[in-house]
């Protein structure tokens, strides 16, 4: 087996090193989730750490990892008695984004439960991340209710499984690293909050230390073995002061002072509930007990709170995460003994407790006012390039809440919150034979097709015999998430400030409700003589509200452009990801020009969408006392829904917004 990269040998990223070690000494800090750029090391991180935990002593046989000294007296392998084990090396549990949430929790034998009356249970990956270290990559992109499922079992200690009135519970306690690249998608605030700590990485921009990170990383790939063989001391060196500290763990003093600078710390930056006091706690003490100290200083308060905080006060996906270090310095000055010795360290850096904040990745340039400046840009702050008649990106108007948009019939697309569709969750609706394995039994289904054949199979006594033939899967209703392309009119027509500021406004609301239904969004802009992909189909909303915020108006209004890159776009898209149903959102007041025959271009690049049934809605952005109806009639050619943008708001005296009517029937116009 090959050795896994050294922990020591990691270049840089202090504060991911601190936070995985910081649970590795306590896991009761509740793991750390890494936010970061794609090749910034996260995985290599998490991996290395595994190889420093010390071992485990478990019970022979037992397939839940119990601590001989204190077994679990409801393991399903049990009851134990306390007394000698086997000693064996902290696991390290991978779970793949695609997991089922049998293979997360475990799954029961309901054949042998129904015909034999027996709980034969097959342990889950939580089972056998007990006492070890429970990896999730992507943890944005795993389906809710696994995440749900995981977090409830690392903040409980234990897994509960439930079956058709069969009951399981094991323990499972670990250390949960989740690491996520926010390009990709955000995760629910709610369940950001169920990290203990977060760590933003991003790589280095210094020469020096990328020159550092590529030789170590060549050294290692040629001889794996002799470049970890060359850590080896270093590596001990941290493996032992884990053991100490653990061991002086339980020693270190939380006084007053460091409570009460720990509860004006969150006070001040207005987290909500009480978890991140808590986890801010119990960091502290962690890093004092690596520190070697028994008391808690105002320099671990600090370095606790910028792990412990920034992810705890995004309130919506377009926040950045982050923390005004001189507001808190000034709060842990405020609420400090000032006795001389709490000072926090401001050369703090490294695995040993200072730290702080990551350089922050490069972007676009910020201008005086905060607004993102755009590449295009010149000294005199307008926009180069483009066509005739281009005006400089303005704000988006304040997002509101927005009628609900939902694609008409029955899908069955990843789990999500817009639209209907067969899901794994959701309230049950029928039976079906199980197609591979059975994960959701109807059991009225499954007595009913046993029924007939208890006479035939010799039924001797008053239990049912049951075959597997006899299984029945149950079919639930619930949700789906789908994908919002948005197709959006930066032409000339749209360009008036005031009005492209509303336009933008309800395009963020709408990407916000997008974000809170767990659907894909992408972009496709259209203006002087054709159209650009800005965003293709993604996760990341707040990617999308970045592209809107840049977005230049100006020029001609090539409408058929704009309808046939969208096209294009949902066909590749069908070939990636067939089971998610697309919903098309145009954004324009239906004027067509440039070209030849504009509007008859346009018309028959709508009737596209209408000839393959496409859920579409077109947002009507047409203002003033004289209005020409041009966008009512694109919705028809669409055999889509026309909506206003006043009538987009859920608050609005229109009646809401339902399935919208792809080519189920004329085209509706929400006023």
């Amino acid at each position: 087996m090959t050795a896994p990269y050294p922990f020591t040998a990691l270049v840089g990223q202090d504060d991911l090193r601190l936070a995985l070690l910081l649970n590795a000494v306590s896991p009761a800090v509740g793991g750390v989730l890494v936010r970061g750029e794609k090749g910034t090391a996260k995985s290599t991180a998490v991996r290395a750490l595994s190889a420093l935990l010390p071992e485990v002593d478990v019970v022979a046989g037992c397939r839940f990892s119990c601590a001989p000294g204190a077994p679990d007296p409801s393991c399903p392998d049990g009851p134990h008695e306390a007394g000698g084990g086997v000693a064996r090396a902290a696991r390290m549990v991978e779970l793949p984004v695609g997991a089922s949430e049998d293979r997360l929790v475990g799954a029961l034998d309901i054949e042998r439960a129904l015909a034999e009356g027996v709980k034969a249970f097959e342990p889950g990956l939580l089972a056998d991340a007990h006492r070890g270290i429970l990896y999730v990559d992507e943890v944005n992109l795993l389906h809710d209710h696994l995440v749900d499922l995981l977090l409830d079992a690392a903040a409980m200690g234990a897994s509960y499984v439930e079956r058709e009135g069969v009951s399981v519970r094991h323990a499972a306690r670990f250390l949960l690293v989740g690491t996520m690249n926010p390009e990709e998608g955000e995760l629910r605030p709610q369940l950001l909050d169920r990290f203990g700590l977060t760590v933003e990485v991003a790589a280095s921009r210094e020469p020096d230390q990328r020159v550092e990170v590529v030789r170590r990383r060549l050294a290692y790939d040629d001889d794996p073995d002799g470049f970890a063989a060359r850590w080896g001391d270093e590596e001990g060196v941290v493996r032992a002061r884990i053991v100490a500290a653990r061991a002086l763990l339980p020693q270190v003093r939380l006084g007053d002072g460091a409570l009460r600078q720990i509860a004006a710390t969150c006070a001040a930056f207005e987290v909500d509930g009480m978890r991140a006091d808590i986890v801010m706690a119990r960091t502290a003490t962690a890093l004092a007990a690596w520190a070697g100290r028994e008391d808690v200083l105002a320099e671990d308060v600090r370095q606790a709170a910028l792990l412990a905080l920034p992810h705890r006060r995004r309130r919506n996906p377009f926040d950045a995460p982050g923390l005004d270090e001189d507001k808190l310095d000034e709060t842990l000055e405020e609420f400090g003994e000032n006795d001389g010795d709490d000072e926090p360290d401001p050369d703090g850096g490294g695995p040993d407790g200072g730290g702080g904040q990551p350089p922050p990745d490069s972007g676009p340039e910020q201008s005086g006012d905060g607004t993102a400046a755009t590449p295009e840009a010149s000294e005199e702050g307008q926009p180069q390039g483009g066509g005739a008649g281009e005006q400089q990106a303005v704000r988006a108007g304040e997002p509101f809440r927005t009628k609900v948009l939902s694609v008409p019939g029955l899908g069955e697309g990843a789990a999500g919150r817009r639209s209907r569709a067969r899901t794994e969750h959701g309230r049950t609706t029928g039976a079906r034979r199980p197609r591979g394995a059975l994960t959701k039994l109807h059991l009225a289904a499954t007595v009913q097709a046993a029924a007939p054949h208890q006479r035939a199979r010799g039924r001797s006594g008053r239990g049912l015999v049951v075959r597997r033939d006899d299984l029945r899967q149950a079919t639930r209703e619930g949700r789906e998430g789908n994908l919002v392309l948005f197709v959006v009119d930066a032409s000339g027509s749209m360009a008036a400030r005031q009005r492209m500021t509303a336009v933008k406004g309800a395009v963020l609301s709408l990407l916000l409700d997008a974000y809170q239904r767990r659907d894909k969004v992408g972009l496709v802009t259209f203006r002087g003589t054709e159209a650009e992909v800005a965003l293709p189909p993604t996760s990341s909303v707040d990617a999308a509200a970045a592209r809107l915020e840049s977005l230049p108006t100006g020029g001609r209004t090539p409408l058929a452009a704009g309808l046939l890159r969208a096209h294009e776009v949902l066909r590749v898209e069908r070939l990636r990801d067939p089971a998610r149903r697309p919903l098309v959102v145009v954004v324009t007041d239906g004027r067509a020009t440039g070209g030849v025959e504009p509007v008859e271009r346009a018309g028959r690049a709508a009737r596209l969408f209408a000839a393959e049934g496409q859920a579409s809605v077109v947002v009507d952005c047409e203002s003033g006392p004289v209005r020409l109806g041009l966008a009512g009639q694109l919705a028809g050619e669409l055999g889509g829904t026309a909506v206003t943008l006043d009538g987009l708001r859920a608050d609005s005296i229109a009646g809401l917004v339902k399935d919208v009517q792809g080519s189920y029937g004329p085209a509706r116009r929400i006023a």
